[in-house]
């Protein structure tokens, strides 16, 4: 059974649409990627994936059940979106940043230890700045931390959106290695992204374009599909 199955699902903002009946199926454990370019409609789908916009038509089942609820009660239920730009607090220390991405689960305080630990392990850069403020890190370092503080929560899906977004190439290869070794590690993953490289680390592969999925297969069939080629490689 898929942990995530989404069915004919449509959303926009007020009275634009955005979705069209959006279709894809994640299996438990398995690294996805949704792919597309400026405005196809990825972000709007995390978003209504998360709570953060009302569905208008379709459905959606998380662990076999439909999904409703508030977006914290989906953070509760294990699923965490790390939002497109990062969004990191600046005046806050590491440490702190990374402690709010545990709210839900605060009183729980040998948790919360154990995910600070993991998070550290992945991100060893993240301990060695644990005490600076998060408006002086570099770029990739706020991604890093934006991914950590998700991380918190011991998300069962994690929703990524545009991790590679404004990062240097060598940057970008770090970010998808992490999140590769998340994914390992037992977190199911959804990543939203423009940058196509990342389908060589995908189990699962779904190309975006005018609010549907019209392509979906594994990371490396869909590396090689002759219209991916064309719209980002350019052969």
């Amino acid at each position: 059974m898929a942990l995530l199955e989404v069915q004919g699902l449509r959303a926009g903002y007020g009275p634009v649409p955005v979705l069209h009946g959006v279709d894809l199926a994640i299996d438990e454990g398995s690294n996805a990627v949704l792919l597309g370019l400026n405005g196809a409609g990825k972000s709007t789908t995390l978003m209504t994936l998360a709570g953060l916009l009302p569905a208008t038509g379709g459905t959606i089942h998380y662990d076999g059940q439909p999904l409703t609820g508030t977006p914290r009660a989906r953070v509760r239920a294990g699923i965490v979106l790390v939002p497109e730009g990062r969004h990191v607090f600046p005046a806050l220390t590491v440490k702190q940043n990374l402690r709010l991405g545990a709210w839900t689960i605060r009183r729980d305080t040998r948790r919360v230890r154990s995910n600070l630990q993991e998070v550290y392990q992945i991100f060893p850069r993240l301990e060695e700045r644990a005490d600076q403020t998060a408006g002086t890190l570099s770029g990739g370092e706020q991604q890093m931390l934006a991914i950590g503080r998700g991380m918190m929560s011991s998300p069962r899906l994690l929703l990524i959106d545009e991790a590679s977004l404004g990062l240097s190439p060598k940057l970008t290869e770090q970010v998808f290695a992490a999140v590769k070794l998340i994914n390992e590690r037992g977190t199911t993953v959804l990543m939203v992204e423009q940058n196509a490289g990342v389908l060589a680390q995908a189990d699962t592969a779904f190309v975006m374009q005018q609010g549907r999925v019209t392509i979906t297969g594994t990371g490396s069939q869909t590396l090689e599909d002759d219209v991916v080629r064309a719209a980002y490689f350019g052969t």
